[in-house]
């Protein structure tokens, strides 16, 4: 009895291999296997024509499957806070009607003039600290909420079988 046995499915070294129900088919498999079937019970003082679970057992058990292992888009149905795609534009807008050159703006925010040029120019995407300090002096809004709606995950009317879950080499 020293000797190991093979799981019949994934083709490992078990230590002990348990008699699992797959598919309708009794399979000697390893503990990671085994929770792709249903446990043999053998009823009667041993008898090895114990009636296989039902199908539709298994078809329960890999429709629950392919429902955990379905992706998620996390970011579906959400929405974002992004800056609108001409904040240089309104930037510069909203700083030459408060009567302010790039230098005297630049000056009021504690912010060097380049960084200030390049951001007007729309060549420099400021960070939310710097954002939030242009949006306060110029009383405007850099920002917009975008809604997400994009939802992905399988939806075939297939049925799961064990080959969805096997790697195939």
């Amino acid at each position: 009895m020293g000797k190991t046995m093979l799981c019949e499915m994934c083709g490992k070294e078990a230590g002990t291999a348990r008699p699992v129900f797959i598919e309708g088919t009794k399979l000697h498999v390893c503990q990671n296997c085994a929770k792709f079937g249903e446990e043999y019970k053998a009823q009667g003082g041993g008898r090895s024509d114990a009636p296989a679970p039902s199908a539709t057992v298994i078809e329960e058990r890999l429709q629950r499957r392919e429902k955990r292992m379905q992706t998620r888009d996390v970011y579906a149905a959400s929405s974002s806070v992004e800056i609108i795609d001409d904040y240089g534009k309104v930037i510069k807008d909203a700083r030459t009607a408060a009567g302010m050159d790039i230098e005297q703006f630049a000056a009021s925010i504690f912010e060097k003039k380049g960084i200030i040029a390049k951001i007007e120019a729309n060549d420099l995407i400021p960070d939310e600290k710097l954002m939030k300090k242009i949006e306060k002096a110029l009383n405007i809004k850099l920002t917009e909420t975008v809604q997400s709606n994009v939802v992905t995950g399988r939806s075939t009317g297939a049925k799961m079988t064990l080959e969805n879950f096997i790697k195939k080499k």
